[in-house]
Formats: structure tokens, C-alpha cells, sequence
């Protein structure tokens, strides 16, 4: 079987599809050799994908998220000889000589289409032709698996859940490991992490507003790490409302995926208060460090961290501040979670993913047209 991966998105942003896109292919390129992983990169494809030498690189030249995509692609896809094609951007190619398979990571645009700038609505807005032209779909959750039957007009056995994992690196620091990293990273000897896109899903403004409070009895700083998204604006404009100063709040930006473990493993606690999420990774790979985790109690994120961390109302700005502020001042607390993060994270592997996904690449195939 020749399963040809679209990862176009990897050269152009490093974010949750890409990451999961690198993740998948190292994984698949480690299980039998009964089956050819063919790689679709960009023509500008930078250094940051480090491919296994198992998979073959076919280069192309359209860039993803074009609007002429669905004319030039097929075109381009004529020379690639694969059985089944996966779109881990969920948008396939809809004229194409192959099987199909797209991954959905989520369907926030669909539930929250105001968050959506104009052009993003464009792209997103093809989802439900997607998943008619898919001969198989992969949920990341079955929280998302649930959206997906619930949202778009799908056969419920044609949709399959296959769990992400947590990045390789992502382990628990030793005392001295994480004074070495923070010393090279800058960071303060106790700080609440944040880790995610800045765009209004991911709810930074309500945790903004629960800094001053936590502030005042712990001193313990917040450190945001992520890129700009859309509409990220709010986040700026809460700040300076606030009179949030740089010792309280550290906006650090995007992190190089490498860094991002020693981040995890230095932190305190990392909180995740998303008023929507279709996996919630930088949970589970806080989990994985041994970081204990404050996360919302919507969408994906309860059956992600199960009894594992503490959940709170995302829109509760006193809860946000009351659960942060007893992870802080509560060690045994801290190390309870820690234990038990660990033991949830390690029920997730991208072994496990790939051959979930393997399965699935199969029923692709096999099954009728």
C-alpha cells in the first residue's frame, strides 16, 4: 500500500496540524515495511521537518490554503502513485485517482463561526463537502467524532477516533535539568505556563483576568507561549487594560517545537482554559512532563485529562483564579496531579496512533467506492 501524506502545512506554520503531521509520519515510518509513505512537501519546504529516511519526498508547488488549490492539486497528484491519500488539514483534493482519508482535529469554525476572519471561513467553510468526499474520516476525540455526526452530515461508520500523543521529548525534568533550562530560556523559578494559538478560542483574555487576584497572594508569574492567530487583538488590549506589567504576564511568542518539552517540564502548572477544543495536546504533554494541569470542563478536554487535573468553568474567572491559586500554594496537591498526569499521559503513544491510522488507511481501500 502507497499512502501519501499531504504535509504542506509544515513549511508554511508550525502549529497543531503541523506538529501532528511530523509526529504521525516518523511513526508511520517505523511500522512494517509492507507499506510506502510518500511524503507531499512544499516547493519552499524549510529544515524544521526532519523526515525519516523510510519515507520518499515528493516536492509540489501548490501552497495549501490556496484558492486555486482544488484545480491546481489534482493536477499535480496525477504523477504521485498512492492508493489512499490523507489530508491531515482535512480538506482533500475533491477530483483525485486515489482513496481518501482526512483527520478533523476540530470544528470550532463550525461551532463558533464569528471567531472566523473572512478568509479562514473561505477554507474552513469546505468541511462538510470534505467529508463527503472522504472515504474514511479520523476524529482526534471522540468529543470531535461526536461534532462531526452532530454538526455534518455523515454516516457514524464512516468516522473513526484515533487519540494524538504527546510529543517524544515531552518527559519530567530532573531538579537540575530544569535549573539548566531555565537558566538558557530566561525563565523564573515558579510560573503558570499557557501554551496555544493566540485567537479567541483559546480564552487567554478570561485567564488575563484572573491575574491580578493570583497576583496579589502568590507573585507567580504567567508565561505565554504561542503565535499570533486571528483576532488575537483582545489579547493585547486586555493587557493594557489590566496594567498587566512583564513581570506579570511574559509573552514569549512561538517556541521552536524542540523547546517547547523544556517549557512543560520547568513549569509549575499549565493551565488551558479554551472555550473549545478538539484534542488539547499542550494538556496531555504537560501531563507527560508531570506537570500538573488546570484545563477547561468543555469539549475534549475532560475525556483528554480524565480525574488527572483540575477542571473549571472556562468563562469563571474567580474559578480559574481559585483552582490556580490552590495548585499553587497546595505541593502535595502538585505532586498528586504530577503522578497521575503521568499515568494518563502514558496511556497515549504515536505507536498506538499510527497503527490505529495504519487500520484505517486499510478500511480506506478496501472498502467500496
Amino acid at each position: 500500500m502507497r499512502i501519501a501524506i499531504d504535509a504542506r502545512l509544515v513549511s508554511y506554520a508550525l502549529g497543531g496540524i503541523s506538529q501532528y503531521t511530523m509526529r504521525l509520519v516518523n511513526a508511520l515510518a517505523s511500522l512494517s515495511s509492507e507499506s510506502e509513505v510518500l511524503v507531499l512537501e512544499s516547493q519552499r519546504a524549510n529544515g524544521e521537518a526532519a523526515w525519516p529516511e523510510a519515507v520518499r519526498r515528493v516536492r509540489l508547488i501548490t501552497p495549501p490554503h490556496n484558492r486555486f488549490e482544488q484545480f491546481t492539486l489534482p493536477m499535480e497528484l496525477l504523477r504521485v502513485p498512492a492508493d489512499v491519500l490523507h489530508s491531515p488539514d482535512f480538506i482533500p483534493p475533491f477530483r483525485r485517482r486515489c482513496r481518501s482519508v482526512i483527520t478533523i482535529h476540530d470544528l470550532a469554525f463550525v461551532r463558533f463561526p464569528h471567531l472566523l476572519t473572512a478568509e479562514s471561513a473561505r477554507y474552513y467553510g469546505q468541511v462538510g463537502r470534505a467529508v463527503q468526499s472522504a472515504d474514511r474520516v479520523i476524529a482526534v476525540s471522540e468529543s470531535t467524532r461526536q461534532d462531526i455526526l452532530e454538526l455534518l452530515e455523515v454516516a457514524p461508520e464512516k468516522v473513526t477516533v484515533v487519540h494524538s500523543a504527546a510529543a517524544p521529548e515531552c518527559r519530567p525534568l530532573s531538579p537540575e535539568e530544569q535549573r539548566e533550562r531555565r537558566a538558557v530560556l530566561g525563565l523564573p523559578e515558579r510560573f503558570i505556563l499557557f501554551v496555544g494559538t493566540l485567537e479567541p478560542r483559546k480564552n487567554l483574555p478570561t485567564l488575563l483576568e484572573a491575574i491580578p487576584t493570583l497576583w496579589r497572594e502568590h507573585h507567580v508569574p504567567l508565561v505565554v507561549v504561542g503565535g499570533k492567530g486571528w483576532l488575537y487583538e483582545r489579547v493585547y488590549m486586555t493587557l493594557d487594560r489590566l496594567r498587566l506589567t512583564e513581570e506579570q504576564v511574559q509573552m514569549v511568542g512561538a517556541v521552536p517545537s524542540h523547546e517547547l518539552a523544556d517549557y512543560y517540564g520547568c513549569a509549575t502548572c499549565l493551565v488551558m482554559p479554551s472555550l473549545y477544543e478538539g484534542f488539547g495536546l499542550p494538556a496531555l504533554e504537560a501531563m507527560a512532563c508531570g506537570t500538573p494541569v488546570v484545563v477547561s470542563n468543555v469539549s475534549s478536554l475532560p475525556e483528554i485529562v480524565s480525574d488527572a487535573g483540575l477542571l473549571v468553568d472556562p468563562e469563571d474567572v474567580d474559578g480559574l483564579a481559585d483552582a490556580l491559586g490552590k495548585l499553587l500554594s497546595d505541593e502535595e496537591m502538585r505532586g498528586k496531579l504530577g503522578r497521575l498526569g503521568l499515568q494518563r499521559a502514558s496511556t497515549f503513544s504515536w505507536d498506538r496512533t499510527a497503527r490505529e491510522t495504519m487500520q484505517v488507511y486499510r478500511q480506506a481501500v478496501e472498502g467500496p467506492r
